[in-house]
């Protein structure tokens, strides 16, 4: 089997939620459980830190990882959905697992595979959990999936839980209130290990604080204790100040993650590893954090995060889809100087679509798309509402085709270009720059 082989068998054999939606959908862990008892439980054989919340969770697990890795702990991260390459998913020190560990797995454990008839995501935890007890790594830092409670990585005990912005997403699956989606995501705070809340909400701080005390759980508000001064993107990087209880912690930090939303997901990752130091397991200092931090792209690359392309024309992609983190993308869009914006957009079709377009800038041009998965909206679709809302569009049939009359029209008239609107569409697209 080669690498190219395991990947068609794992989506021919496993149900992709990322692709497919709520046919891959499982509200249930047990199936991860069993999984788990046929590997040893090698969740069980590595420390770590576990990560939920609807935007942020992603960026703040790169980042405490890099911060790890850093003060010199051999560091796992689990992370998804993946961009390129499923391996993004399974990596340790910045480095993905082996293509032959895949092909290994695969080929020793498929009997087993396919009697347990698990998800591609619960077959991608069991294969990042076994690798990290492997290689006998430090300590791994494990991003949820959708949600929390009943998700494939609630099967860890960790030594502190890291709860990112709660906001609307899968209300299908979560509930369609944010205390309800909150309670979901406080299904990972686990008896007596403490919690970190990076931002503070009115609606959804009680869920937190009652579920913790529930568990004789620690929580830590993260923006009580620190805060971000002076932010300011320039040149691809956000450089700002941090501020511990009013007193300054570290000053002019480079994060080469340029979304401002960042400044929300630093104090949440700063406060993890104050908790993380009290443990007694760590020493991570001051240029720990900051090395980390401003490293973060040589120690575990992240991309689609407020990423730039390049400068002619400015191009910038960013993943961000729900309400939330879509008006965090549009607030920072306005801040950009430009004669022009041409907003290269796909969606998933199982979005509440037509608020996301009342958001969108009337001032822009849209050149929609819609990306190569079964959940994606059919550009058609997609054109029909944008045509009922009076703005300015033209479809096409792939990103590769809207992205290069994106960039065609840009370079005649001094536009901005922008792709965004899915994490799938971003995919893609850095697909095809990569082959370029």
């Amino acid at each position: 089997m080669t690498y190219s082989e395991a990947q068609i068998w794992l989506y021919n054999q496993l149900p992709v939620f990322h692709r497919m939606g709520s046919a891959a959908y499982k509200a249930d862990i047990s199936t991860t459980q069993r999984f788990m008892e046929v590997l040893g439980n090698p969740e069980n054989k590595f420390k770590s830190i576990h990560i939920a919340g609807t935007n942020g969770k992603g960026s703040s697990s790169h980042l405490l990882a890099s911060i790890l890795k850093e003060s010199g702990k051999r560091t796992g991260l689990h992370t998804s959905p993946h961009l390129k390459d499923l391996r993004e998913r399974i990596v340790i020190d910045g480095q993905m697992c082996p293509e032959d560990y895949v092909i290994d797995f695969i080929e020793t454990r498929e009997k087993e595979i396919k009697a347990l008839s698990p998800s591609f995501f619960e077959l991608m935890v069991g294969m990042a959990f076994n690798y990290f007890a492997k290689e006998n790594i430090d300590v791994a830092v494990i991003e949820t999936g959708m949600g929390g409670r009943l998700d494939s990585t609630n099967v860890v005990l960790p030594q502190c839980c890291l709860i990112t912005n709660i906001s609307f997403d899968h209300q299908q699956f979560l509930g369609n209130t944010l205390p309800m989606i909150a309670q979901e995501k406080a299904g990972i705070i686990k008896r007596g290990v403490p919690v970190v809340i990076s931002q503070t909400q009115d609606e959804v701080k009680e869920v937190f604080i009652a579920k913790a005390k529930e568990l004789g759980a620690d929580i830590f508000l993260a923006d009580e204790n620190y805060e971000v001064r002076n932010s300011e993107y320039a040149d691809g990087y956000l450089q700002m100040d941090i501020y511990r209880k009013g007193i300054l912690f570290l000053e002019k930090v480079l994060c080469p993650l340029g979304g401002e939303y960042q400044n929300k997901n630093i104090l949440g990752v700063l406060q993890t590893v104050e908790v993380l130091n009290s443990t007694g397991d760590y020493n991570i200092s001051k240029q720990n954090i900051r090395d980390g931090i401003e490293n973060l792209q040589h120690n575990f690359l992240l991309q689609g995060r407020w990423q730039k392309l390049s400068d002619k024309p400015l191009t910038i992609c960013d993943t961000g889809h729900n309400t939330d983190g879509l008006q965090y993308v549009i607030n920072q869009l306005s801040t950009v100087k430009k004669e022009k914006l041409n907003f290269v957009l796909g969606v998933v079709n199982d979005k509440d679509i037509d608020q996301e377009i009342d958001m969108l800038p009337k001032d822009a041009f849209y050149f929609l798309c819609k990306a190569d998965i079964p959940r994606g909206l059919e550009v058609e679709v997609l054109a029909d509402k944008f045509k009922s809302k009076g703005l300015e569009f033209s479809a096409f049939r792939s990103v590769e085709e809207a992205y290069s009359a994106a960039k065609s029209d840009a370079l005649k008239t001094n536009a901005m270009v922008f792709i965004g609107g899915s994490t799938y569409t971003v995919a893609e697209l850095l697909s095809v720059i990569q082959k370029d």
